[in-house]
């Protein structure tokens, strides 16, 4: 290797390499890409519910990993029912997913373990050779944020954040206008996860589930990326601006205590337990370019469903309100007032819902949950860059410790690091 070369161009090189040597020919002689081979780590039910996801687009399963024996059994049928050879169960506690990572036979995993585990797992996966597709968030602290990008950037592998929400059909219509200048420069963006998820937060004997232990533990907003995620395409963050600073504030956890004293009698041990969450947070994000981002976080608050994720984006020539699904457009908008955004849907409908969207409304989450399993696979077998990587996880997912951070200090201003390294102004999209 010519000392020209850097680490980072050879071992993209090499990507590149092992994707064309992945190719086979049918019998007709065109040339057809090898089946990714996948493992998935975590077969609950949003675990299995990807499992069969991944199979339709064609994947091997060769393994799967988790600590319930049933939850393999339910995995292990899905795979068999489509067709594919039974794979091997991983079911050794809570490490053994580590001992799976060894085979040879696998190309990248999916990791849908409780939201505590991403981050190690992740790295665990890069780091033993594997492409890795992680569920939100993808990390609690902010040195597993930092963990995945060295990973990523040191061993070459894939790495993409299954945020499907940056899928949503109207999400990435706004994406394609933002992109085609409509917004002109953006000033303001709002958005938010409400969504009343008391009941997620105890097993049916009152202990915790992995939820409940966040809302025990941690203060912050504890899952920014369904909300932030498509805001922060639409703002270029990584792609020409970046997240530079925030501050937070939150309300008191009245909801949630309300909840515990209505659910559990006198004397249970689930009222002996002090949440740290609020019923509510917001975050003020301020950008490299001057935008402001308004984050909100509610999952304790009462309301009834359905979950209300919400956006707004302001530009100097365009308004748009997800809650209502209303546009205005300078100049094109008859009068001064707010439109219906499906008067624009033909016109700009984002080309991958043009060109997919059949096969994605058989998907869950309005056909959004197709598009992060496609998008992992092209990449992987392209040997190209992810539309979410590495840098874009880790930068939406450090709102999380930053956020407690700055509630824990009163409010004080709190530094988002760099993840692009320096490569925010010119990285592409």
């Amino acid at each position: 290797m010519s000392p020209g070369v850097r680490r980072r161009e050879f071992l993209a090189a090499g990507a590149a390499a092992g994707a064309v040597a992945g190719l086979a020919r049918d019998a007709l002689g065109q040339v057809q890409p090898k089946p990714v081979r996948l493992g998935v780590i975590g077969v609950g039910g949003r675990g299995s519910y990807l499992l069969g996801v991944a199979l339709k687009a064609g994947v091997e399963v060769p393994a799967l990993c988790d600590i319930a024996p049933a939850a393999i059994a339910r995995g292990t049928a899905i795979v068999e029912k489509a067709g594919g050879k039974k794979p091997e169960g991983y079911q050794k506690g809570p490490t053994d997913y580590q001992r799976m990572l060894q085979r040879d036979d696998l190309d990248a995993v999916l990791v849908t373990t409780p939201m505590q585990l991403h981050a190690p797992m992740s790295i665990d996966a890069l780091r033993a050779g594997k492409h890795a597709l992680s569920e939100v968030a993808a990390a609690m602290t902010v040195d597993e944020c930092w963990g995945i990008v060295r990973a990523a950037d040191e061993t070459g592998k894939v790495y993409m954040l299954a945020e499907n929400c940056c899928y949503w059909f109207h999400c990435l219509m706004i994406l394609n206008m933002v992109q085609k200048g409509l917004f002109g420069e953006l000033t303001y963006a709002e958005c938010g996860y409400v969504h009343d998820c008391r009941s997620l937060l105890f097993q049916g004997d009152g202990s915790l589930t992995w939820r409940g232990e966040m809302a025990r533990d941690c203060c912050g907003n504890v899952y920014p990326t369904h909300s932030l995620g498509p805001v922060a395409q639409w703002l270029g963050i990584n792609r020409g601006d970046r997240m530079v600073s925030l501050v937070a504030g939150r309300t008191g956890s009245a909801a949630l205590n309300d909840y515990v004293a209505k659910r559990f009698p006198e004397g249970h041990a689930a009222r002996q337990i002090r949440f740290k969450l609020p019923d509510s947070s917001t975050t003020l994000i301020r950008t490299a370019k001057g935008a402001l981002i308004d984050l909100r976080f509610d999952m304790c608050s009462a309301r009834p469903h359905p979950t209300t994720t919400y956006y707004t984006l302001q530009g100097v020539k365009a308004s748009y309100d997800s809650r209502q699904q209303f546009i205005w457009l300078d100049g094109r908008t008859p009068g001064y007032r707010w439109e219906e955004l499906s008067k624009y849907m033909k016109e700009f409908e984002h080309p991958l819902w043009t060109k997919h969207g059949a096969e994605a409304k058989a998907t869950g989450h309005e056909g959004a949950d197709y598009f992060p399993i496609r998008e992992f696979l092209q990449a992987v077998r392209k040997g190209a860059p992810p539309p979410i990587d590495a840098a874009d996880a880790a930068a939406w997912s450090v709102i999380i410790p930053l956020s407690a951070k700055s509630i824990a200090e009163d409010g004080a201003p709190q530094e988002i690091p760099d993840f692009t390294k320096g490569k925010w102004e010119t990285r592409k999209g």
